[in-house]
C-alpha cells in the first residue's frame, strides 16, 4: 500500500512538471505568434515604402526566400544550444 502511494505520488509529481513544460511552450508560442503577427505587419508597410511596386512580386518572393534563409538559421541555431552538451557529441 505505501508502495503505491510513492508511486502515485511520483507520477502526480511527473504529471505536475510535464503539464508546466507543456504549458510554457504553449505560451511561449502564443506570445511568439502575436509577436509575428506585429512584425507581418511592420515588414509589408517598410517593403510598400522602400520596394517599388511595379514589379513587386519579384521583390516579395526575394525578400521571402531570404526570411526563411534567415528564419531557419536563427531556428537551427537555437536548436543547438538547447541541446545538452551529451547530445552534441
Amino acid at each position: 500500500m505505501k508502495k503505491s502511494r510513492e508511486s502515485a505520488k511520483l507520477l502526480t509529481k511527473d504529471f505536475q512538471n510535464e503539464f508546466k513544460r507543456q504549458l510554457l511552450t504553449l505560451v511561449t508560442a502564443a506570445f511568439g505568434f502575436t509577436a509575428a503577427l506585429f512584425w507581418n505587419e511592420a515588414i509589408k508597410n517598410t517593403i510598400k515604402r522602400f520596394i517599388p511596386q511595379a514589379e513587386s512580386w519579384y521583390w516579395e518572393i526575394g525578400i521571402a526566400v531570404l526570411v526563411t534563409v534567415i528564419a531557419v538559421f536563427f531556428i537551427y541555431f537555437l536548436a543547438r544550444i538547447s541541446k545538452p552538451k551529451e547530445e552534441m557529441k
